[in-house]
């Protein structure tokens, strides 16, 4: 099962650099620091398994209008650590586990 964690709410948007409304944003280093990976609905099908390509993100935020899932492992298997954050605006900049990949939903 998904790890418990601590996001920020959703007022820590004006901390996070480059991440619009309707998108989800992965920064390699904590604290959304470097070359942000971004996804939303024209780059990523819902129900899908989308890697990062290569990155290992330690920040993330979901503002899009679905859930997102993150996954430790870049095939989104469940063996490994996974959690789901909200739509909307959850701010995680401490993920509890390195992101490898995303599964957006319905």
């Amino acid at each position: 099962m998904g790890t418990a964690f601590s996001a920020s709410p959703a007022s820590a948007a004006d901390t996070v650099p480059k991440c619009d409304r309707g998108e989800f944003c992965a920064w390699p280093k904590e604290n959304y620091a470097g070359n942000a990976v971004r996804h939303n609905l024209e780059t990523a099908n819902p129900g899908e398994c989308v890697s990062l390509g290569g990155v290992v993100a330690k920040s993330v935020a979901n503002r899009m209008t679905k859930d997102v899932t993150v996954y430790q492992g870049e095939t989104c298997s469940t063996e490994a650590e996974f959690t789901t954050y909200p739509k909307g605006g959850t701010f995680v900049p401490d993920a509890p586990f390195v992101v490898k990949a995303i599964q957006i939903w319905e």
